[in-house]
């Protein structure tokens, strides 16, 4: 895929998608004389799979104060 693809298919600038390369957040080779972007359809999907697992870890973290805040009222009530 050229760099313009996966930016189009993120809905990122191409700089934005340029910055993930060069961080090593997706991995992409630099191809020609100008170094000129190319990432593998694999390690875009790869990528796009990291992200779901972060957002998950993100919401579970996010909801497990809640969820014990939930569990100590439940059993606050079955001691009354």
């Amino acid at each position: 895929m050229r760099l313009e693809d996966v930016a189009e298919e993120l809905d990122f600038s191409p700089a934005a998608t340029r910055k993930l390369l060069n961080d090593g957040d997706l991995k992409g080779i630099k191809v020609g004389g100008r170094g000129i972007w190319r990432v593998e359809r694999s390690e875009f999907e790869a990528y796009i799979q990291r992200l779901y697992v972060a957002t998950q870890r993100s919401i579970e973290a996010e909801s497990a104060p809640e969820l014990k805040k939930q569990d100590q009222e439940q059993e606050q009530d079955q001691e009354r």
